[in-house]
């Protein structure tokens, strides 16, 4: 191989590689982020239906009570 070809395809191969390990860091980040955008879906549902008992039981008794 002459030295221009070995340069050109030292240069494609780092490129490669850059470009494969930007792709896996935003795959990993999207996952990340698809989880956390499911946990605040389950939390903000499980509030909404806490929300919905204490409207239809009234207040609870054992509730603390806020101090100043």
């Amino acid at each position: 191989m002459n030295k221009n070809r070995e340069r050109a395809e030292s240069a494609f191969s780092k490129t490669q590689s850059q470009s494969l390990a930007r792709n896996r860091t935003l795959s990993e980040e999207d996952a990340v982020v698809r989880a956390r955008n499911e946990k605040t879906a389950r939390l903000r549902d499980l509030r909404k239906a806490k929300e919905a008992e204490d409207l239809a039981t009234g207040p609870a008794e054992n509730e603390p009570r806020k101090s100043r």
